[in-house]
């Protein structure tokens, strides 16, 4: 037997730290929370793609009382791109949550199992590694790629 270890590179930024781009995908995922529609968790989350056309698609948790009819910020997004600007390739995420008590989350949120693989498939699609910022209220973590986020996964690259 032979065991693996996997490890996923993070980077911890502060707001200040990120270059111009990061800082605006961040503000749109912050500004998307607004959309949020969470009556039943009341976990507000808000997620912004960019484009490589330089568009920002944005999306918010929408919560349905017949659960699990409602969807994820982050696929609310990249379903929003997707069907907007199709063959458009992703060129960065950004991920921001408002927890139960209001305030955004202390540390940084990572999306569900669904959202990774949605995700998963149009970073393929883009043929590149798409970056993620995972968004705190002090701290924002960078990874590298969405495939970073699903080890194992099965993909092209």
């Amino acid at each position: 037997m032979k065991e693996i270890e996997l490890i996923i590179p993070v980077t911890s930024k502060s707001y200040e730290e990120l270059d111009a781009t990061e800082r605006r995908l961040v503000d749109a995922a912050r500004k998307a929370v607004d959309g949020s529609y969470a009556p039943y968790s009341n976990f507000h989350v808000g997620a912004a793609i960019l484009l490589e056309n330089g568009e920002i698609a944005t999306g918010a948790n929408q919560e349905n009382v017949a659960y699990p009819s409602g969807t994820c910020a982050e696929r609310s997004a990249c379903f929003w791109a997707g069907a907007n600007y199709p063959g458009v390739p992703f060129e960065m995420i950004a991920v921001a949550a408002v927890g139960t008590d209001g305030k955004p989350t202390p540390t940084p949120t990572a999306p569900c199992g669904a959202c990774r693989q949605a995700l998963l498939e149009y970073e393929t699609l883009s043929g590149h590694h798409v970056p993620v910022l995972l968004i705190g209220a002090e701290t924002i973590y960078r990874l590298p790629s969405v495939q970073s986020l699903l080890p194992l996964a099965f993909t092209e690259f």
